[in-house]
This record gives structure tokens, sequence and C-alpha cells, in this order.
């Protein structure tokens, strides 16, 4: 009991420390701010501007400006656009987070077996993620896409099956690293196994750089979900910021002056994207103690 509430109290200990070095790093302030922005506006948004990808408006409602009725204009089909963004960043923030859960758990196994049980293995998970680093990744993803079908769940299924090889790449390098230390080579010396090693051992001390790895690669799943969709890849039964982009472009709002209708969506994954790099970059220096020395 006393050995629990000594860990318990260590890991409050640790968060409050990484929580206060989260509030004195302007970029990770900055990036959380304004994701935690988007995430609240998308959970409490729809309640207030409800938006059905199936309802029209009515005809002069057409790609009206924004005005009294409508904050943001309407889109080609009459609909208002502040919902449909509202409601895109539902979709592009769940696509985002979940192929990036999705990426992280591929990339984590593969990296911490790889450098853990090193040669053979080693080669050929290696030769693996060699393959997905140097193949051009879009031409993959929409392969994938037209193959699997224009389902969200394929999506999210495409993006997180390419994109964990730079996860897998880093977290080999840190495993080899601490795969060397006294700790690991005394659990070793009395008989834990190789299963229990990497989970209980190895993992933790690799976490804190897969985290803030994850929070970069979540800022490219969302670009990717972006691309594919702005591409016509997307679900078109749910709304997402690529989607947007997807529909102004194919009714010209470029060349029409719709302002309205095509700058919202990208300015929001601009955003996003912002933030998740700001983030990433931020933790990789709060939990990386190299970084921390420089």
């Amino acid at each position: 009991m006393a050995v629990n509430k000594t860990k318990a109290n260590l890991r409050r200990r640790r968060m409050r420390e990484f929580l206060d070095q989260v509030k004195a790093n302007k970029m990770a302030l900055t990036g959380t701010i304004v994701l935690a922005f988007f995430v609240l506006t998308a959970i409490i948004g729809p309640f207030f501007f409800p938006f059905d990808v199936m309802e029209f408006g009515n005809v002069e409602d057409i790609l009206q400006p924004p005005g009294p009725g409508h904050i943001l204009g309407t889109d080609d089909m009459g609909r208002d656009v502040l919902g449909y963004l509202i409601a895109g960043s539902r979709v592009s923030l769940l696509v985002g987070a979940l192929a990036t859960l999705l990426c992280m758990v591929i990339g984590t196994i593969i990296g911490i077996v790889a450098g853990y049980s090193g040669k053979a293995v080693d080669n050929i998970l290696m030769r693996i993620t060699d393959f997905f680093l140097v193949i051009p990744w879009l031409p993959l993803m929409m392969v994938l896409a037209a193959i699997l079908g224009t389902s969200i769940w394929n999506i999210i299924l495409v993006i997180g099956v390419t994109s964990w090889a730079g996860t897998a790449r880093v977290v080999r390098a840190q495993t080899l690293s601490v795969r060397e230390r006294q700790f690991v080579e005394r659990t070793v010396s009395i008989g834990a196994g190789s299963g229990h090693i990497m989970l209980y051992h190895i993992l933790p001390n690799v976490f804190p750089l897969v985290f803030a790895s994850t929070i970069l690669v979540a800022a490219a799943a969302i670009t990717s979900e972006t691309t594919l969709s702005f591409l016509g890849m997307g679900d078109p039964a749910h709304a997402s910021w690529g989607m947007m982009l997807h529909y102004a472009f194919e009714t010209g709002a470029t060349s029409t002056g719709a302002w309205w209708y095509f700058l919202p969506p990208g300015i929001c994954v601009v955003a996003v994207v912002l933030a998740f790099t700001l983030m990433g970059y931020a933790f990789d220096e709060i939990l990386n103690p190299k970084l921390k020395e420089r």
C-alpha cells in the first residue's frame, strides 16, 4: 500500500510539474488554447447552430454573403456556412484524433519490438518501415481510399496505416538507448520475459517521446483528411472542412468571389494544424531532457 501511495504521489507531482512547464511555455500555451477553442466549439457548437448536409436552403439563399440571417453567408446549396463549419470541425478533429491514435499504436509497437529484439526482427520491421517512408504518401492514400471506399472510417484507417513510419523510427532509436541501461539488464537477469520488459520498462521510458511525436502526427493527419476530401475522396454524407473546400472549388466559389465559402474552412485547417505543431515542438522541448539542457 505504501509503495502504491508513493507512486501515485510521484505521478501527481510529475503531472503538476508538466502542467507548470506548459503554462510557462508560450508555444505550448498558445497551441493548447487554440486547440481547446476548436474542441469546445465542436462539442457545444452544433447545439446552437444545427446543421444537416442533406437539408438544402431556398434558391434565393444560394451563395449569399454574410449578413444578419447568416453570419458567414451561405454555400452553393443555400446552407448556412457557419453551421457547416462547426459541423465540419467535429469530423475533421475526430478523423485527426482517431487516425493519430492508430498511427501511434502501430508505430510504437513496431518501434519498440524492432529496437528491443534487434537482429533479424529489427531488419525486417525496419525495411517495412523504410517502404512506408520512401513511397509517396499522397498517391498511396489515394489508392487505398479508392479501393476501400469513401467512408470516414476508411479514411481514418488509410491515414493511420500510411503515417506510422516516422513514429516507429523515432521510438526504435529511443528503445535502442533504453535497452542498454542497467535497470533493463537487471530485469533480464532475474528472468523477466521480453513482453514484460517492453511493456513495463521500455514503454514508460519512451512514452514522453511518443507523446510529443504524436502531437505532430495529429497535424499531419488533419492535413491528410483535408487533402483527401478536397480531392473528392471524402465522405459526402458527413460535413468536414475538406469537403467544404472541395465543394467550394467545384462550384467555382474562388472565381466568383464567394470568399466566405472557402476562406473560413481554410483558416480553420491552418489554425488547428498550427496549434498542433506549436504543441508538438513545445512538448518535445519540455519532455526531451537533451533539448531541455540545451
